[in-house]
């Protein structure tokens, strides 16, 4: 886990158990994937449930910033060099951008999500994943389930 993750959990009094994604129990949290979205020169994150397929032109629609793109891993790399080659983080306060959560995914229980560092995951009950981030909720993945 970068130091800045652990650092701001530590602050925020958030409970989390760091484990070996091959270990995750099926009672874990549900796993999530993290897009990082551009528009003219600001940054979005994107969180919705893993496997699912991100549908851009309904999260336009969805939050009304209808400029986003989603940012290449290139791009990733420098506008967060403290990420090193480590995955997008859930926490866009962070880096002082907003983060979307899909709905589908705010319900649940848990969230599993990578936590930066190899073979490393991180379980969060939801709850204290919207207390500490306070994401907007919205509904990212519903226009795919009902096409």
């Amino acid at each position: 886990m970068i130091s800045e993750l652990r650092d701001f959990l530590a602050r925020e009094r958030a409970p989390f158990s760091v484990s070996d994604p091959a270990a995750a129990s099926p009672a874990s949290g549900r796993a999530a994937q993290v897009v990082l979205l551009r528009d003219r020169d600001s940054y979005a994150v994107a969180v919705l449930p893993a496997g699912t397929a991100f549908d851009l032109t309904a999260f336009r629609r969805r939050t009304g910033r209808y400029a986003l793109t989603v940012a290449e891993d290139d791009e990733l790399r420098r506008a967060f060099p403290e990420l090193g080659d480590g995955p997008l983080l859930p926490f866009g306060r962070l880096f002082a951008i907003p983060v979307y959560l899909d709905r589908a995914l705010a319900f649940e229980a848990a969230m599993t999500f990578e936590s930066g560092a190899p073979r490393e995951v991180i379980d969060m009950p939801m709850s204290e994943y919207v207390r500490v981030e306070r994401p907007a909720i919205v509904s990212i993945t519903e226009a795919l389930r009902a096409a």
